[in-house]
């Protein structure tokens, strides 16, 4: 490896962990319509349980295309479900970021997310080991797959009011 590569390698893991650090912003915040917009049209959104690699044929805690996104965040915003009445106040932490692949324009990156939720007075804590495949789009990047794979998603989960 040139000096060179490793300069070109810490600046993209530089930009793709300011691109995952602003999403989770983005997520914390409830700026949901500007999250939707990170997105490939044929993304796919992906909270498996356990370590299925086959998300079409296996029981998902979700699996969104973009209608499914879009529906959900709906959903959020008006208060239809019983889950986001009132919504969750959450801090997100991501870490941990590997590029684990680069492949033409896209982009894999595995980290590390800690998530606490508040909400009724109560503080819950989530983790979860993360890989999003980002797509450049100019001199940013969109979202092609996130997946959030929750420690402990084949035990006792309660319902979420947020995304991951």
């Amino acid at each position: 490896m040139t000096m060179a590569n490793t300069i070109d390698d810490l600046t993209l893991l530089q930009k793709v962990s300011a691109f995952i650090w602003m999403e989770a912003d983005l997520l914390d915040a409830k700026d949901y319509d500007t999250w939707l917009d990170l997105w490939l049209s044929d993304g796919m959104y992906t909270l498996p349980i356990g370590d299925t690699e086959d998300f079409d044929n296996a029981v998902n805690l979700c699996h969104d295309n973009a209608k499914m996104r879009r529906d959900r965040v709906g959903r959020f915003q008006q208060g239809f479900s019983i889950s986001s009445a009132p919504p969750a106040e959450t801090v997100r932490t991501v870490s941990r970021f590997v590029i684990t692949a680069v492949d033409g324009d896209e982009v894999t990156v595995k980290s590390a997310e800690h998530l606490i939720e508040d909400k009724f007075g109560r503080q819950r804590i989530w983790a979860g080991n993360v890989t999003h495949k980002l797509v450049v789009s100019g001199d940013s990047f969109k979202i092609r797959t996130k997946v959030v794979r929750l420690l402990n998603s084949d035990g006792m989960l309660n319902s979420f009011s947020y995304l991951f």
